[in-house]
């Protein structure tokens, strides 16, 4: 059969090399982008600027906090894991000046009785049941939170140093308290690393996760406060100075300072406290014995969790951020916003990498059975090939150097070869993010659709013991 004179064998090398065009191109742009982090990093570590410290034995110590630690926990339909938050949270932080705020829906009882029967009387711990019934959002329940602080304060006369924000699935390090009171004295914002669990029964859902923070969190957070660009928060394990949290709820005019009406309040809370002129650092540092001062979680371990959690970053981050947000005025900016919305560009290019690896399949396997193939390939073409070879060379031992510094030899040869697995899931959250985005734009609510969580670090093998 032909078409104006091709075959259909023909036209189907045709759209192979057209595709091969397309995605070389942009995966050399993506890998050029990463390149000029992966220098910068560089230059930060010869220069001294991008030093892990590690702490003293006196520094692991409870210390008094310099003022009150008010420390928030949205929580919808968490009774599986939030009395292992709680107990942890409360032994691994013993300071006075703690306030531990749990957030919970008047339509769920369990959760918050599971709150009740882990605090086991601790004072330092405020249950507030929101006045609505759940799921609204997670911000909406944050900004409940905010409101119960205030009275708080009003009715004690004394207005908390810091608030700490946290998910209920959290394990906390006992030093983390200190260095979020510490950074404090020189910041408005200030965020620690998250460390995923690398579970034994999901390597290749849950445990991707691994790669993916360990290197956003030893290199992408670290050239992002070197440049003095917005430090997004992780939503977790960071601590806003109290004063910024009541400028940002003057600036949103709504019911605090948490938007209510979008996927990721923790992306635009950091660039928020950014575009105020906050300042904010990232902290990294290791306790005595080596590991790192993180917040320790489990994440999704079935595919279609993770898809979903991964949809809400997207869509959030990469859509709902370039109309509610823009783009800065600062170069520097402008280029690390533009990293944060690569998302959805991202999996079209890996779907489409993929379709081409279908192609290429048949028109190999037609060129083995004999049909008359075409061998030429353009120089340019050729160069391309080559360059993101080299690409995908280096960022996969980039990927392995992060993994391994956190979890050994062996997870981080995983994480090279979890590569494909977490392109499947780029590409399925890519595209639920834009069709959600899509119907957000004919007038859809959006809704907080939250990962269940079962598992708690601190009943795991990895993270320290509870």
């Amino acid at each position: 059969m032909t078409l104006e004179g091709f075959s259909a064998l023909q036209w189907i090398v045709m759209v192979e090399h057209e595709l091969l065009l397309f995605a070389g191109v942009f995966f050399l742009l993506g890998s050029l982008d990463e390149l000029a982090v992966d220098l910068v990093w560089l230059w930060l570590k010869v220069t001294g600027r991008a030093r892990t410290r590690t702490l003293s034995g006196s520094e692991i110590e409870a210390a008094p906090l310099s003022g009150i630690a008010a420390v928030f926990v949205p929580a919808w339909q968490e009774a599986e894991v939030i009395g292992a938050t709680v107990r942890h949270a409360c032994n691994a932080w013993p300071h006075d000046e703690l306030r531990l705020y749990i957030g919970c829906y008047r339509n769920d009882m369990q959760t918050a009785e599971a709150v009740i029967a882990a605090a086991a009387g601790d004072p330092r711990l405020r249950l507030v049941i929101h006045d609505r019934d759940g799921p609204s959002s997670k911000a909406d329940c944050l900004n409940r939170l905010y409101r119960a602080l205030i009275e708080d304060e009003r009715r004690s006369g004394s207005l908390a140093r810091m608030v700490v924000i946290h998910d209920a699935e959290d394990m906390v390090d006992p030093a983390a308290l200190g260095l979020l009171d510490a950074g404090m004295a020189r910041a408005e914002l200030v965020q620690l690393p998250v460390l995923p669990a690398a579970l034994p029964n999901s390597r290749w859902i849950a445990s991707h996760y691994c790669e993916e923070f360990a290197e956003a969190h030893a290199k992408g957070m670290v050239v992002r406060e070197a440049l003095s660009a917005g430090l997004p928060t992780a939503g977790v394990g960071c601590a806003i100075e109290r004063g910024m949290l009541s400028q940002l709820a003057e600036v949103r005019s709504q019911d605090g300072p948490f938007a209510a009406d979008c996927l990721t309040e923790d992306y635009e809370l950091g660039l928020g406290v950014a575009e105020l002129g906050g300042r904010a650092r990232f902290v990294r540092s290791r306790a005595p014995d080596g590991q790192l001062v993180a917040t320790r979680a489990v994440f999704p371990s079935d595919l279609g969790a993770s898809v979903r959690q991964k949809t809400r970053w997207v869509h959030g981050i990469a859509l709902q951020s370039w109309e509610r947000l823009g783009w800065g005025t600062r170069p520097v900016e402008m280029w690390m916003r533009m990293r944060d919305r690569r998302g959805p560009l991202t999996a079209l290019v890996l779907a489409v990498a993929y379709v081409l690896l279908v192609l290429i399949a048949a028109t190999e396997a037609a060129r083995l059975l004999g049909a008359p193939m075409p061998t030429d390939t353009s120089p340019l073409l050729r160069v391309l090939l080559w360059a993101n070879l080299a690409g995908f060379a280096w960022r996969a031992v980039w990927r392995f150097g992060f993994t391994a510094r956190e979890y050994g030899v062996a997870e981080g040869l995983r994480a090279v070869l979890r590569i494909p697995v977490a392109n499947i899931i780029a590409i399925m959250s890519g595209r639920r993010a834009l069709a959600a985005y899509v119907r957000s734009l004919r007038g859809q609510m959006v809704a907080w659709d939250k990962t269940s969580h079962v598992m708690h670090p601190a009943l795991s093998q990895t993270g320290r013991a509870a």
